[in-house]
């Protein structure tokens, strides 16, 4: 007998691999907001941000095989196309946001950004929420609560309860801003007097690992003023609502109304070729390039910054985050007019979006992942989020639009009906 994909997976692989779904799809091809499988039959993506512009967007493919058929080096030796892409980065970015460092994942991207409010603040305790992700290095994994690191998390890392638009901190959605601050500031005393001292605060601006949360632009206003009195620094994780997908601005942090002192991004900035970047003001490029001696061999080459160019253009050139912002706001008015016994809230900004399900007080976990199945028997790839799992995310690539909109929405009231509450 034949060894199948998943069996051969697994040999090579090891053991407990993630893939999506109790069937795993075999995907062959993708185009724009379409994935295939290897039985031909045609997906709507409703999840991946990765293809930001679009799955295998022909200015990107282009961009990267030009560059790769020229010149294709490390930054030790000169060359412009780094220079041009963090020129028009940060234009997009302002706020005195105008140094860079690239490199390949939003994993090593959030590793600097911890090491530069080390380098800035001489100190090394960190601050995260209870149920977040920021990714898969030594130092980043420590605030990453999808299991915890073996020993237990280390002395210098606290976490804060997250906030929450059906169960708020503190118990009302009025409290829950100054009930968050103040949670953040009890972990600034408990570092400060355990001797490994505070160096910042890493966050999503909008919580997307958290359950995407329905929160006001002045949210975080409370909590970012005790993290300046106590010296720190914010540094604002945004490798899923950055480049436009919020809508109404580029970034996340500008969509709640503050100013990071380190930014971070990752997927979607090469439409799928591994490219990744710190952001920051150039006292702290200056304290973190002394205290550090930093060097990534990918990081910013020819390719990488061709590619990041490519997406940077097709973004304002296609009208994208006018795109996300009018295609989601319809979406989002489709998701609110759902009516089904178990949907707490239907939420989101851009094209990021949340169905929270509830059988009561309890959040309805199993539920969702029945949906999440039941939807890519439909044809509509999408998948859940939250500490219990009991958010349906939606987080299509750029391009959606109500077509596609109208699709899944049809879909997802086909299957809320059918499935089993």
């Amino acid at each position: 007998m034949s060894e199948s994909l998943t069996e051969r997976r697994r040999r090579l692989l090891g053991p407990n691999v993630p893939t999506f779904y109790e069937k795993p799809v075999h995907i062959v091809r993708g185009e724009g907001v379409w994935l295939w499988d290897a039985d031909g039959r045609k997906y709507l993506d409703c999840y991946n941000n990765v293809p930001h512009v679009g799955h295998c967007h022909p200015r990107v493919v282009e961009a990267i095989a030009r560059q790769a058929a020229i010149l294709n080096t490390h930054t030790r030796y000169l060359h412009e196309g780094i220079l041009d892409y963090v020129e028009a980065l940060t234009r997009k970015l302002g706020q005195g946001l105008s140094q860079a460092i690239m490199v390949c994942t939003g994993s090593e991207a959030n590793d600097i950004a911890l090491r530069m409010a080390q380098a800035m603040t001489g100190k090394s305790g960190i601050i995260a929420t209870d149920n977040t992700y920021h990714g898969n290095t030594s130092a980043v994994s420590q605030l990453s609560t999808r299991r915890p690191p073996i020993g237990g998390r280390a002395g210098h890392v606290r976490l804060v309860p997250a906030p929450d638009s059906v169960h708020p901190v503190g118990g009302s959605i009025e409290r829950q801003a100054e009930a968050f601050a103040l949670n953040v500031g009890r972990a600034i005393v408990e570092l400060e007097e355990s001797g490994f001292g505070f160096s910042g605060m890493m966050l999503c601006p909008v919580f997307a690992n958290e359950g995407l949360p329905a929160l006001p632009k002045n949210f975080l206003e409370p909590t970012l003023g005790v993290i300046r009195r106590a010296r720190g620094l914010v540094l604002c994780d945004e490798v899923q609502p950055g480049f436009g997908r919020v809508g109404s601005h580029w970034w996340g942090h500008q969509l709640m109304g503050f100013t990071p002192d380190v930014v971070t991004l990752g997927k979607p900035m090469g439409n799928g070729h591994p490219v990744a970047a710190v952001v920051t003001r150039p006292d702290v490029m200056e304290t973190f390039r002394e205290s550090f001696g930093y060097f990534n061999t990918f990081g910013g080459n020819p390719v990488s910054a061709a590619a990041a160019m490519a997406v940077l253009q097709v973004i304002d050139e296609e009208g994208l985050v006018q795109n996300a912002k009018e295609v989601g706001a319809y979406l989002l008015k489709g998701l609110k007019q759902l009516k089904h016994p178990l949907i707490a809230e239907a939420r989101g900004t851009g094209l990021f979006f949340g169905v929270e399900f509830m059988k009561g007080d309890v959040p309805a976990g199993e539920f969702t992942g029945r949906v999440v199945e039941a939807m890519r028997e439909e044809g509509v790839l999408l998948n859940r989020l939250g500490r219990h799992g009991n958010v349906l995310k939606l987080r299509p690539p750029m391009p959606f639009s109500r077509a596609n909109a109208d699709f899944a929405l049809h879909a997802l009231q086909r299957v809320l009906k059918a499935t089993p509450v």
